[in-house]
């Protein structure tokens, strides 16, 4: 019964925001409440706020003790969802599959997929040395293992 009327409550924030999604919901046997969003724009502590209040503010403590926890989606968690891979359009990604790995640019993001661009060094068709050449890499969203954003600072 509380991980329904939990979820009923976040819906009707999360309707209210349209920019925000869920990407986990979860209640322990002890009623700790765990949520984590993410947005097309981003997570704003205001937003936590307001997906926090929608819920707290409606459950009855005199009913059903609970604690809650409202979290943004880090920077260090997988992407799970097509809403988080288009909202890092242009950023690197660092993808496993089920057969390799893959480290490159983000450039296109659909229904079924992601495309990732990367410049690699090979070896020249003819004579010695290496050049460099770009590859492209088109993933299916159900081959992918996990997928992180590579955070770099310049």
């Amino acid at each position: 019964m509380m991980r329904g009327k939990v979820t009923e409550l976040l819906q009707n924030v999360l309707d209210e925001n349209p920019s925000l999604f869920l990407i986990d919901l979860s209640i322990n046997e002890s009623n700790h409440i765990r949520v984590i969003i993410d947005g097309d724009e981003g997570v704003k502590v205001e937003h936590c706020m307001a997906v926090s209040r929608g819920i707290e503010h409606n459950l009855d403590r005199e009913e059903v003790d609970f604690s809650l926890e409202v979290l943004s989606a880090g920077v260090s968690e997988p992407l799970t969802q097509g809403r988080q891979y288009k909202k890092n359009l242009g950023r690197t990604l660092h993808i496993k599959t089920k057969t390799e790995t893959i480290e490159g640019k983000l450039t296109a993001v659909d229904e079924e997929d992601v495309t990732l661009e990367w410049k690699a060094r090979e070896p020249k068709p003819i004579g010695k040395g290496k050049v460099t050449v770009g590859k492209k890499a088109v993933v299916p969203y159900q081959n992918i293992v996990e997928a992180k954003v590579m955070v770099t600072f310049n």
